[in-house]
């Protein structure tokens, strides 16, 4: 079931911060917006993808520092 503020998160992107993975990832692919109600962050690097998940036990007050995602694993893009 579809909870009242769903479109609203979604629709409203927070900054992010990607912590760890491959050591070449540029910075700047380490710093962007993502949508609020998500989980995990995929980032397309190097023919795969690197994957990232939300660290919940960095809280992310209103208006405060970024979320922070910390690498999991990465997956070779289908042929």
């Amino acid at each position: 079931m579809k909870g009242l503020n769903d479109d609203a998160t979604r629709s409203n992107p927070i900054d992010v911060v990607l912590v760890g993975g491959p050591d070449d990832l540029p910075e700047t692919a380490r710093r962007l917006r993502a949508p609020a109600s998500g989980g995990t962050i995929k980032v397309p690097h190097r023919g795969g993808y690197e994957h990232f998940e939300h660290d919940r036990r960095t809280g992310r007050p209103e208006g405060q520092e970024p979320a922070v995602f910390r690498w999991t694993m990465r997956t070779r893009i289908a042929e």
